[in-house]
């Protein structure tokens, strides 16, 4: 399995806003400092960020000053449901389109689908905090001077 580019850009998002609190910093975290330390897209990183406000994981304030931090601690944020909701919960595989001539007759799909269940299981044990380990938060710490700085 591998994880869409979207999903990978929010969790980079959330994982980014988890260092420091937003007290300390002087100033607010912005999608175009983001974009710039992971050297991603600003747009494609715009749409991801208005998902995540969306889903309420984020909050945003617009104009001079404004920017993005967690709606909620770290610790209140699941990674499995995170994944689930920035994958659109799909199958791994989709019998139907191209149509397989084993299709409700396969016994992969259901074993598949047990594996994904387990999947999404296995990371609802876990929380973003749990993603904030000491050399996570030195690169981020590291990568937000660089906006301080440049």
């Amino acid at each position: 399995m591998q994880l869409t580019r979207f999903t990978d850009f929010g969790l980079r998002v959330l994982m980014y806003l988890c260092t420091p609190a937003p007290d300390q910093r002087e100033q607010a975290v912005t999608v175009a400092e983001i974009a710039e330390r992971f050297e991603v897209s600003r747009h494609h990183l715009n749409k991801v960020v208005q998902f995540l406000a969306q889903q309420g994981w984020v909050v945003t304030t617009r104009g001079k000053g404004g920017g993005l931090a967690l709606a909620q601690p770290p610790s209140h944020y699941r990674l499995g449901q995170l994944i689930r909701t920035l994958e659109g919960e799909l199958p791994l595989i989709d019998c139907a389109e191209p149509p397989c001539a084993l299709h409700r007759r396969c016994g992969l799909k259901p074993l598949l689908d047990e594996a994904l269940d387990a999947f999404y299981a296995a990371l609802d044990a876990h929380t973003l905090a749990d993603t904030h380990t000491a050399k996570t938060q030195q690169v981020i710490l590291r990568l937000q001077r660089k906006s301080v700085a440049g």
